[in-house]
């Protein structure tokens, strides 16, 4: 799986457990008539929105994708397409918390109201990483794709030639 592709999925299904956390957190509070968490869960939202759109504004990639990117291992051949393992091994602790904070959300919604602004502000930090990864492919005429690596370690990155972006001189 393309390295972009798995940015781009990933900003969707945080924002994707954002929205339901966001939902299943507004009906357990509402079920309990509990203004107070409302007012936690928008205002922690409206904190967590504003602090991830301020980290992703840059266009740049981040400095963990950045060192990503640097050790990724050269080689001439293409990976094995598995999107869905790739997806699964890596975002697995997504899955888990929006399962668990939206089960209980009925009973204790604070939780989910956390958990949903964290995946919001996640996803608002993200959005333009995919885009920097792909000028970076474009300017070095190379792909990265996803590694096979433990789910509990850090990913790995295959970096493989490609066609270089070449502008006309004078295109701005």
């Amino acid at each position: 799986m393309r390295f972009v592709d798995f940015l781009r999925t990933s900003v969707l299904l945080f924002a994707g457990a954002a929205t339901a956390l966001g939902v299943v957190a507004i009906a357990g509070a509402n079920a309990h008539e509990d203004i107070a968490a409302l007012v936690f869960a928008v205002s922690w939202w409206t904190v967590a929105a504003g602090a991830g759109g301020w980290l992703g504004r840059r266009m740049a990639p981040r400095a963990g994708i950045e060192r990503l990117l640097a050790s990724a291992r050269a080689t001439n051949t293409l990976p094995e397409v598995e999107p869905g393992s790739v997806i699964f091994t890596r975002l697995w602790p997504l899955g888990i918390g929006t399962v668990v904070t939206g089960g209980i959300a009925f009973l204790l919604p604070q939780p989910a109201a956390v958990a949903a602004g964290y995946a919001l502000g996640v996803a608002l930090t993200w959005r333009r990483q995919a885009s920097a990864v792909q000028a970076i492919e474009d300017r070095d005429g190379v792909r990265f794709h996803m590694d096979k690596s433990s789910p509990f370690g850090a990913p790995k990155l295959i970096r493989t030639p490609w066609a270089r972006k070449i502008e006309p001189a004078g295109a701005s």
